[in-house]
């Protein structure tokens, strides 16, 4: 049967990212995962299982590593006249 569903944007992209993945159509990874809550209701399961982890991005990898000043030092460097010294020469 041919149905419509209204998704939110971003729960669609990680649907259909899911599915390429997988190398699946977007429909069969959506029946599969109907199915699936289908019969743990059956089964008295309600618990759903938790979310995977959040892969980090590049800034969680690498924050540690930018330059940060502390409270007392100036947000922008280009303040300061000795960061320009010899600039264009």
């Amino acid at each position: 049967m041919r149905t419509t569903v209204d998704l939110p944007d971003d729960l669609f992209r990680r649907a259909k990212a899911e599915a390429a993945l997988r190398g699946r159509k977007l429909k069969d990874l959506i029946e599969e995962g109907l199915r699936q809550l289908l019969t743990r209701s059956a089964e008295g399961e309600h618990a759903v299982e938790p979310a995977r982890p959040r892969r980090p991005t590049a800034h969680d990898l690498l924050k540690d590593l930018i330059f940060d000043y502390d409270e007392d030092g100036p947000t922008d460097l280009s303040t300061n006249p000795k960061h320009f010294e010899d600039f264009g020469r």
